[in-house]
């Protein structure tokens, strides 16, 4: 943990807020509902946040189905490439310079943290700890991921700021009781507005002294 002095901590969801792959991953799912039709009008937007476990568990009955969808994912998410979204590793390397602690909580598996460290080698320096969805029992909107990424950091929750683009994101933020920071791009600013204490395009509408004062004022 880092001895930072400020007793504040940052939580990063991933997906839509780091890394450009809310696209690509909403075309992977449409492909899998194809192939094991689930009878879910917009699967993809349906399971936004969710960890593969409550996936699999809630939209594919068989054992068997559950294994060929999982085995089909991550064939799809070996073929995927990774990018920073605009604004996002500035903003990381910012904190990084300051000293601050970060945490990224994801729902991400395992394989897929894998794969991402094989695209951007660099990405994982920058967080003290990594919360997967390999680590948690319940997904999001559950607080499960951000109370142990806070816990991790030694901070309470509600002196973390967590960054989010999802419903279910926005909402296991404000269900841990930490300041939310919602990022439009999965969803519209109207959907995601209720759940968040701001919202913001991208990180360089940012301003992090203000977001600082606000942490030590809460």
């Amino acid at each position: 943990m880092k001895e930072n002095g400020q007793g504040i901590g940052f939580l990063f969801d991933l997906d839509g807020v780091i890394i450009d792959s809310e696209s690509q991953y909403s075309k992977i799912w449409r492909q899998i509902n194809l192939e094991f039709p689930t009878g879910v009008e917009n699967l993809e937007q349906v399971i936004k946040g969710c960890t593969l476990s409550k996936i699999l568990n809630d939209h594919f009955e068989t054992e068997e189905t559950r294994t060929k969808v999982s085995k089909r994912l991550h064939e799809l998410e070996d073929q995927m490439h990774y990018e920073y979204l605009p604004f996002a590793r500035e903003f990381l390397v910012e904190l990084k310079k300051r000293n601050l602690p970060c945490v990224l909580v994801t729902s991400s598996d395992n394989q897929k943290m894998r794969h991402l460290r094989d695209e951007i080698e660099e990405l994982t320096d920058f967080f003290d700890f990594i919360v997967t969805g390999d680590l948690v029992k319940t997904s999001k909107p559950s607080p499960e991921g951000y109370l142990l990424g806070a816990s991790k950091l030694n901070i309470p929750p509600q002196k973390c700021v967590v960054f989010e683009d999802s419903m279910q994101g926005v909402m296991a933020g404000q269900n841990a009781g930490s300041y939310v920071v919602g990022i439009i791009g999965t969803l519209t600013e109207e959907k995601i507005l209720p759940y968040s204490n701001i919202v913001i395009n991208n990180f360089n509408e940012l301003d992090l002294d203000n977001l600082i004062q606000e942490l030590r004022n809460r």
